[in-house]
This record gives C-alpha cells, structure tokens and sequence, in this order.
C-alpha cells in the first residue's frame, strides 16, 4: 500500500482501527508515530478543535505536525510572531529528512496530490484578515494562549474542505497563560480547565458547542433550529499532557530544568497548574491576584438586599455586549449580558435598565457613541441617571491623596482598583466570572502630568481584539452616587470604602 493511499484512507477508520493500522505499519511507512497516552489521545480524538498541553514538554509541536503529515491534505500550523516558525519547520525538517519541495519565502511545503502545510503568523490584531477565504482542513495553533481570541476564533472560521471524506479538524496546543491576555483558553475550554464549572468533562471528553445570537453556548450534540436557521454544533475536548508522558525529553535532563523554575512558573510548566498565578504586566492596573480574591468572596444569594447601584455599558456592534452590573452593598450580581445584535436602539436598552433595576438604584451608563439615546430615553422617564463620559475632566484624587486623575475614566478605574485592595476594610465581592476576570486584568496605566492615566476602550480594542464591557459596567456599578430625594451628585470619595 502506497503511502498516499494510507493518508487517503485513514480518515475512513475507527480511532481504534487507525491505532491499529499505525501499529502495523513499518517504520519507513509511517513518516511520524504518535508517543502512546495523551499525545495518542489527542491524535485519534474525534473532536473537531482539541485542546491539548498543559504542561511545557508534552509534545505539542509534535502533535500538530504529525496530524498534519499522518491525517490531513491541506493544513496550516501559526505561531503568533512569524520569528517563531523556524522552530516548528526544523523539527518538520528532522522528520522529513531535509527541505525537499519547502517553499521558504511562501512558508509552504508541497507533497504532491494537492497536498500541502502551511505556516502562518498574526502577530497584530487585524493580521488575521489575510488568511480569510483560504479553507483547510487541519488548523494548528501552537502556544495558543499567545493568540487572541479573536483572531482564533476567525482563522477557526475557514476550517473546511469540499473533499468528501477528508475530516476537518482543529488542534489548540498551549501551556498555562502567563499573561491575562491569555487566559481566554480557560473559559474556551470551561468544562475542562474551569474549576468552577456546574458540569466538569473528564480528559477527551466530547462536549459541544454552538453560537447562538451571538453568544456561544455548551448545547446537546443534535443540530437544532434557531430562528429558522439550522445550527450543527461542533464537538470540543481538552487533553493534558506533561513531560513524562513524552519519554524523549525524560532522558534530556528537561525535567529538572523545569523543576527549577520559580513559582509560579514551575507550577504553570512543570504540571500545567491553570490555577497558578499568572505575571502581571507591571502597568497593570488591578493585580489579578486581587480580582481572584473577590471573586472567591462571592457567594449566591437568595436575600440580596438593597440594590445601591447600576452600571450599564452599552454595546458598539460587532463582538460587543450589553453588559448591566447591580450592586448590593458590597456585593455585585451575577451579570446581565445581551449581545450587541440584540440591543437594536435606545429605548430596548432602557427597558432592559428597567426591567433589572430596584429600589431606586441610580443608574450609571456610559453615554459616548450608542449610550446616548438610551440615556435620553431613561431621564424623560425620570430614571436617575448619570452620564458617564470618561474623557471628562475629573476633580478628584487617589484615596491617600497622593495622586489626581487625568479623566473620569482614570477615576473610575482607580477607583475599582482600591475597592479590591485587600487593605480595604469593606472588600467587595464579585461574582466568578470569566469574562470580568479578563476585562479587569486588562486595562494598563502611566502617571502623566496631569495624573493616572489609563487606556481608553479603542486603545484597549486595537491591543485585545475586545472591549472591556464587563469591566466598565462594573465600575460605573461601584459608584457612590446618592439616590434621588436628597442628591443626584455623585460623591468624588472612594466609592469603595463608603458602601
């Protein structure tokens, strides 16, 4: 059997077939064999995008590359900077036996029978465009928490074929993220690398998902119609692996460099501990270690006392939410979140403020670009409510006096950050949220001379992919103002430590 009839075939098999057709195989047929346990795993997992790594020395570029020659015609393999490839195409090199049909300027090496890989790199946000219309049927990511969500998500988008019976399939190696900008792959892959999941999957481990207005959501394996439109979900799992799964680098002394390392690193590398703190940039302006400690504070509640305060951020289109953020005292709820193609004017954002509002709880929502008609339509129904611009100038200054701000936004931003300071007497409580976990981490901060400044929501856009909509709508929540009957001027203190 010629090889190209092995790849041609192999599609067709059984998982348990396909181990045994590798099995039987001779070493000068087979050009990769997978290691057995998880990186076996990962390679003959039905799921159409797997997660897998965890841990640093698993065998992840290994993987990829070997899904690639052993399973697939059309594939392409990114790594976020361009720079970083040389690595993944020498180890296609070791394997291939040299660089015979590589095309080095266009990144692409042809086998014959339109077979082909691909080497790609989105380094800045929007460079992900150029790969659009350009199908494949295996799609690699490696390190994959160095990409933005954003960008994966798209590139995931053109993970098709027209070859009848070629499977499509997507692999997202990574290890821990070490920076926030990262940690989207924990709420991707929830069910398995959330400890905080309702329903937690067992390694491998098939769950689905679909987009739904929107909004993407765990549903049955059964498409399902939604609107008179016809939705297939497609199936997800995760796998761990660690260097001793990988007994190349066993023998290499990599393990006891991997030992070395400081925490948390050692924990994020050596046993792909997604609960291990991640290093902060040295702007950025809430430590996430704070955010997690609010988050742990918070508990559900059936009595949840007087609603203070509302804070709305309105979606600009796109991937943008509605976010509306009630505090109680100290304690925030659960966020009401409506994608932005679900808030189609003013007065349905209004009424959503409405519906959710209590107790007379002043409304804070941010009036630049599309917030401006529903806070028109909130005030002529005599809803208090403030406009919340945060290019104005502010007054006021940091807790301890020792600094001022450049703009609200700054203010307000400061604000959280010493609402969640553990020296704070009255520690706020959040609700565990990945999301709001990522938009606090986000924001960075410099002292300019006319006080902190932070980055603006187009700034933090053009960086991220994303706005921080549940950030703001959480800080727009911690605001002080008085209810009606004795004031409407919001109080310059911080909000955080006169609940």
């Amino acid at each position: 059997m010629r090889a190209e009839d092995v790849t041609r075939l192999k599609p067709l098999l059984t998982a348990g077939e396909a181990a045994e057709l590798n099995g039987l195989l001779s070493e000068d047929q087979v050009l990769w064999r997978s290691q057995p346990g998880p990186q076996s795993a990962a390679l003959f997992s039905p799921a159409e995008v797997t997660g897998y790594g965890g841990a640093a020395g698993g065998g992840k570029t290994d993987l990829l590359i070997g899904a690639m020659l052993t399973e697939h015609r059309r594939g392409i393999i990114f790594r976020r900077e361009g720079t970083q490839l040389s690595g993944v195409v020498d180890r296609m090199v070791e394997i291939l036996g040299g660089r015979k049909n590589y095309n080095s300027s266009q990144r692409i090496w042809r086998f014959g029978l339109g077979r082909q890989v691909e080497f790609g790199s989105v380094p800045n946000l929007g460079d992900e465009a150029k790969y659009q219309g350009r199908p494949h049927d295996f799609i690699g990511f490696d390190e994959a928490s160095n990409f933005l969500e954003g960008q994966v998500r798209f590139l995931l988008g053109w993970l098709r074929t027209t070859i009848r019976g070629q499977r499509c399939r997507a692999i997202l190696a990574f290890n821990p993220p070490t920076t926030a900008e990262g940690r989207w792959v924990v709420p991707f892959f929830a069910p398995w690398l959330d400890p905080g999941h309702p329903n937690p999957a067992a390694p491998g481990e098939l769950r689905w998902f679909a987009t739904v207005d929107g909004k993407e959501i765990e549903v049955s394996e059964e498409p399902f119609e939604h609107k008179g439109e016809s939705i297939t979900p497609r199936s997800r799992t995760f796998i761990a692996s660690h260097v001793d799964d990988n007994p190349y680098l066993m023998g290499t002394g990599y393990l006891a460099t991997l030992q070395a390392l400081p925490e948390p690193l050692r924990s994020q590398m050596l046993r792909g501990d997604f609960s291990a703190g991640m290093e902060d940039d040295p702007w950025q302006i809430i430590p996430s270690r704070w955010i997690e400690e609010a988050c742990a504070r918070w508990r559900p509640r059936t009595a949840k006392g007087v609603m203070d305060s509302m804070g709305v951020d309105v979606a600009r289109g796109g991937r943008d939410e509605m976010i509306i953020a009630r505090r109680h005292g100290t304690w925030f709820d659960e966020l009401i979140a409506y994608p932005g193609i679900d808030t189609p004017d003013g007065p349905f954002v209004a009424a959503q403020v409405m519906a959710a509002r209590r107790d007379l709880a002043p409304v804070h929502i941010d009036i630049v670009g599309w917030g401006s008609s529903p806070f028109d339509f909130l005030v002529s129904n005599r809803i208090q409510t403030e406009g919340i611009n945060g290019a104005e100038r502010s007054v006021a200054r940091t807790a301890d006096d020792t600094l001022s701000f450049a703009n609200r936004r700054a203010e307000m931003w400061w604000r959280m950050r010493e609402a969640l300071d553990p020296m704070n007497p009255h520690p706020i409580a959040l609700p565990p949220d990945n999301g709001l976990k990522a938009d606090l981490a986000a924001p960075r901060w410099k002292l300019t001379v006319a006080g902190v400044q932070v980055e603006g929501k187009d700034e933090m856009k053009k960086r991220l992919g994303r706005s921080p909509d549940r950030g703001d709508a959480v800080c727009m929540a911690l605001m002080g103002t008085v209810k009606s009957g004795s004031s409407t001027i919001r109080s310059h203190r911080p909000a955080g430590y006169v609940l």
